[in-house]
């Protein structure tokens, strides 16, 4: 995740960011399905969501 998409997260709405949450979690349980059943490529990208998924629930704690 870029700063500039970082910096965009900043702006959005704690109801955005929980938005986000649902949708992180959701692609990742996907791509972890996909790891199971063989059909993941690239790895990395289950790493790169859960780092995704931290970072967006540390804005929503800071905007309590």
């Amino acid at each position: 995740m870029s700063n500039k998409r970082i910096k965009e997260l900043r702006n959005l709405s704690k109801d955005e960011l929980n938005t986000k949450v649902r949708e992180v979690e959701a692609h990742l349980f996907e791509i972890r399905m996909k790891k199971a059943t063989g059909q993941l490529s690239d790895t990395a990208s289950i790493w790169r969501s859960r780092k995704d998924l931290a970072r967006i629930k540390m804005l929503i704690g800071g905007k309590a």
